[in-house]
Order: structure tokens, then C-alpha cells, then sequence
């Protein structure tokens, strides 16, 4: 329970900031839809499960976390808050000129960022051969990837899954946020990819779903790891969570959030922390 509490708590610190970012962004926007729905994904990564340490970000054998579903940065750079490589001041700095913090990451090992996300498909071979490398110098660091599940019409993804469970890696962790929509429209409507944890099992990955926005369930899924074999998790999500007018509306992909609709979110958000403390 203390677990779930704390996690929780991060959470909800984190869709505040990302808000808050989203807005001091103007009229540049910000992908506020899967970052919205990435949130608990990645408390849970950055808040329980990988073995990071913001004081030595060069660590040898730390976990390595890449984003590939580059449109998240507002989860990603609150979380990488939250674990102690970007501060505050940074966050305010989001999308602005000399900014480290660009609307696609770019790499900077100091900063938590092991990954320059921008071009669908490719973080997951990158992640692959981090994850043969470990295995071929006995590193027992874990690499993670978030991908989204539009990503996942690439090809590179799918030989990327097949050249990983050639060589079973099962340090290798595959999150996909599985929210059903992309920014021209559904999921399904665009390419569909019908029996998802199907086909990833066929590729030879064991493939586990879970409730991408319940802090246990992530937690329990983090941990489904077969020997042997790479791990994907299912992540069922909902786009722009949180924030009523945003759920599940592809027109918040990326968009400006003006001030009255910033209040109304900020508003939505509190109020949910309040019902969760009162609980």
C-alpha cells in the first residue's frame, strides 16, 4: 500500500508538471495526448523498477530506458525530474530556445536521456543491441523501451522483435502504450493491428498485458520476466488521461492548451488528488 501511495502520489505530480509544461509551451504546443497516457508507465519505471542513480549518471551498469514513442516527452522529462537528473528550473525551460529539453529528446547521458528520439521504429533495435552487449559482457542492467502502439505498424519493430527473441534476450523489456489511437485516427481505422499480444508471442517475446494506468498492475507486469525470453507489456491506456476533454480525442496528439483550458485540467487533476487522499 505504501508503494501504491507513493507511486500514485508521483504520478500525479508529474500530469501536474506536464500540464504546467504543456502551457508555458504557447503556441508551439506539446504532445499532450501520450504523454498524458504514459504517466503511471513510466512512475513506475522511474520510480520502483530501474536501477538508475542521478548522481552517476554514467554508471556503468545502470538500466538503460529509451523512449521511442518520442511524442511523450511530457511523462519522460517529469519523470526524469522526479528521479533527480532535471530540475525544476529545467522543466520551466521545455521547448524553448537553448533549452535542453526539446520537443523530441536529445540524447544527453547526464540528463537521464541514453536515447535521441524522433524517428518511429528505431529505439527498439537500438535497444536490442544494448541488450546483446550486456549479455556479451555480463551486465546484469536491463534495457526498457517505450514504443506506442501506432509505432508498432514499422516494420524495423517487428525484425527488431524477431532478432531479439533469436537471441533470447531476457533482459530486454518492451513497454507499449497501447492507447489505440495515433494522430490521424484510430489505430485500427489506420493500419490495425488486431491480436497485438498474439502476434508478439508468435515472434517469440512473452507478451503480458496490463492496465496502463493502475500503479499494482504495472508493478506486477514490470516483474513477468520468463527466462529466455524477451518481455512485452501491454500497457491498455487511455490518450490524454487525466484530463476530461482530452481522453481519448486524437485532436489532442499535440495542441496549444490556452489558459482556460489549463485551469480547467490543473483543476481536474487536483480535484482526483484529493479523492485519492480522502480514500
Amino acid at each position: 500500500m505504501e508503494l501504491e501511495y507513493r507511486l500514485t502520489a508521483m504520478a500525479k505530480r508529474m500530469r501536474l508538471k506536464a500540464l504546467d509544461m504543456a502551457f508555458h509551451a504557447g503556441k508551439a504546443g506539446a504532445h499532450l495526448g501520450g504523454g498524458l497516457s504514459s504517466i503511471e508507465i513510466l512512475a513506475v519505471l522511474y520510480g520502483e523498477i530501474a536501477r538508475l542513480d542521478c548522481s552517476n549518471p554514467y554508471w556503468e551498469d545502470r538500466d538503460r530506458i529509451l523512449i521511442s514513442k518520442a511524442h511523450c516527452v511530457l511523462a519522460y522529462y517529469t519523470a526524469l525530474n522526479e528521479a533527480g537528473f532535471i530540475t525544476d528550473e529545467e522543466l520551466k525551460l521545455f521547448e524553448k530556445n537553448g533549452s535542453d529539453l526539446a520537443g523530441h529528446p536529445l540524447k544527453n547521458i547526464e540528463k537521464g536521456i541514453e536515447y535521441a528520439g524522433g524517428s518511429l521504429g528505431m529505439a527498439l533495435s537500438a535497444a536490442a543491441g544494448m541488450a546483446i552487449h550486456a549479455k556479451a559482457v555480463n551486465s546484469k542492467r536491463k534495457i526498457y523501451v517505450l514504443l506506442g502502439d501506432g509505432e508498432c505498424e514499422e516494420g524495423s519493430v517487428w525484425e527488431a522483435m524477431m532478432f531479439a527473441a533469436n537471441y533470447k534476450l531476457d533482459n530486454l523489456v518492451a513497454v507499449i502504450d497501447w492507447n489505440k489511437l495515433q494522430y490521424d485516427g484510430t489505430i485500427a481505422e489506420v493500419a490495425g493491428l488486431d491480436n497485438l499480444p498474439e502476434k508478439i508471442r508468435a515472434f517469440g517475446w512473452k507478451a503480458v498485458e496490463a492496465d496502463g494506468h493502475d500503479i499494482r498492475d504495472m508493478v506486477r507486469a514490470y516483474q513477468e520476466g520468463e527466462p529466455g525470453k524477451p518481455l512485452a507489456i501491454l500497457a491498455n491506456t487511455v490518450k490524454g488521461k487525466g484530463v476530461s476533454f482530452m481522453e481519448g480525442n486524437p485532436l489532442w496528439h499535440h495542441s496549444e492548451l490556452n489558459e482556460s483550458l489549463y485551469k480547467q485540467a490543473v483543476a481536474e487533476v487536483q480535484g482526483e488528488e484529493r479523492t485519492h487522499a480522502e480514500d
